[in-house]
């Protein structure tokens, strides 16, 4: 923002005159709105490599299949929000396309290197870390049986005709 808006690089084809400084609220502004759009990305990622984490116990199974099965989503999302928003940047009052560029810009940046390369790599480094939970909150789950996904039921056995004789 900084670079583009305070500087003046891409005014020309932004059509803007660049005023040497940012109001002091777009920051602000632009960090409330991006993370709330960023934890829709993150409960989509993780609640998919937690449901995979109880089904096998693997944390690496679970980080794969987490992000293979969110990637799309994430992705698709990611999308939409930025030609949204970015459509922002065709305004003509200078604040409106400072949010516009700079959220456009943000997304892209947290939807590819944050939720595709960062989370996945330290969950995968941090291995059973990633599941501690404080003793007080890992003795209720147990206490009550909380789980995030609920088991498979134990299958049926085939029933077996009486013996004659």
């Amino acid at each position: 923002i900084v670079l583009i808006f305070q500087e003046g690089h891409l005014s020309g084809l932004l059509g803007f005159t660049a005023l040497g400084a940012i109001a002091p609220a777009m920051p602000i502004l632009m960090l409330v709105l991006l993370f709330g759009i960023s934890m829709d990305y993150e409960v989509f990622l993780l609640s998919r490599v937690r449901e995979e984490y109880d089904l096998t116990g693997s944390n690496v199974t679970a980080v794969a299949a987490g992000v293979q099965r969110t990637g799309s989503i994430i992705t698709s999302a990611a999308l939409l929000f930025i030609i949204v928003i970015g459509a922002f940047a065709t305004s003509g009052i200078t604040f409106i396309k400072m949010v516009g560029v700079g959220m456009a810009i943000a997304i892209l940046v947290d939807a590819t290197i944050v939720r595709a390369l960062l989370v996945p790599a330290m969950m995968r480094l941090m291995g059973r870390v990633n599941w501690w939970a404080p003793g007080p909150l890992a003795r209720l789950y147990g206490r009550y049986g909380i789980r995030e996904s609920v088991p498979a039921p134990p299958p049926e056995e085939p029933s077996r005709p009486a013996p004659v004789g």
